[in-house]
């Protein structure tokens, strides 16, 4: 059943309006009739079965039929803070991500970045990587629409990370700990943040891992292999999934 997702605003008695892109999707792309059912996600990971209602020129609107929590998204609120890799990386890494549950995804720029951000292309990237997420989650049946920020710089994104409950900075260098350990010590509990910090292709200076050390973060290792930076975060993400989910 297609799957669509809409802010509260556009739930109100008993009926779900589509817009936009959605909207046109229903209508032109499935070319899909009234009393078809699709599935639409609100911000709240609520699941609502709508049947088609009515087509208008700007909008589809829906009639509820039923309606339940949605099961499918992480017990702890993840937010993936990826440096910037080279080419077409970063839109893999918020496509597994997606799936593998994080909620937002935040690119930024590490000392070692060969890509930099440009300020006059940012907005459209950023919007073809909202699409990518979207897309993703609603391949994976997310119950919420994860975020894609804009790319902030090394010091911001530590500022951000701080506010999570658990703090993973994910490093070559010596004095790291197994994410696998970290997790089992301080196991997040249902409703907590997790910031998980991965580097781009030639990880982090240690003059940045000891920002991050600084900071409080917790400096974790991914295992006996060097992973590629889109791979880093989908097994780290795995990693806690395992943690956290699969008991």
């Amino acid at each position: 059943m297609p799957r669509f997702f809409v802010t509260s605003d556009q739930i109100d008695n008993g009926l779900v309006t589509v817009r936009g892109d959605d909207a046109h999707h229903i209508s032109r792309s499935l070319r899909m009739a009234a009393g078809e059912h699709i599935t639409v996600c609100d911000s709240a990971a609520n699941e609502y079965e709508c049947a088609l209602a009515e087509f208008l020129p700007d909008c589809v609107r829906c009639k509820i039929l039923t309606v339940k929590k949605q099961e499918t998204e992480p017990p702890c609120r993840i937010t993936l803070y990826q440096a910037l890799p080279k080419g077409d990386k970063l839109d893999t890494v918020i496509q597994k991500s997606v799936e593998c549950g994080a909620s937002v995804i935040v690119p930024f720029e590490s000392a070692r970045c060969i890509v930099r951000a440009k300020p006059e292309a940012e907005q459209k990237k950023r919007e073809r990587r909202l699409r990518i997420a979207g897309e993703a989650a609603k391949q994976c049946g997310r119950g919420v629409l994860p975020r894609v920020e804009a790319t902030v710089g090394f010091s911001e994104m530590l500022s951000l990370a701080k506010k999570a409950d658990l703090v993973l900075f994910c490093f070559e260098g010596e004095g790291t700990e197994p994410i696998s350990r970290i997790l089992a010590q301080n196991k997040p509990q249902a409703g907590q943040d997790i910031a998980l910090i991965v580097g781009s292709e030639g990880g982090f200076s240690l003059a940045e891992a000891e920002q991050a050390l600084a900071a409080g973060f917790r400096m974790t290792g991914l295992g006996k292999r060097i992973l590629r930076t889109e791979t880093a975060p989908i097994f780290a993400l795995a990693c806690i999934s395992a943690a956290l989910e699969l008991q």
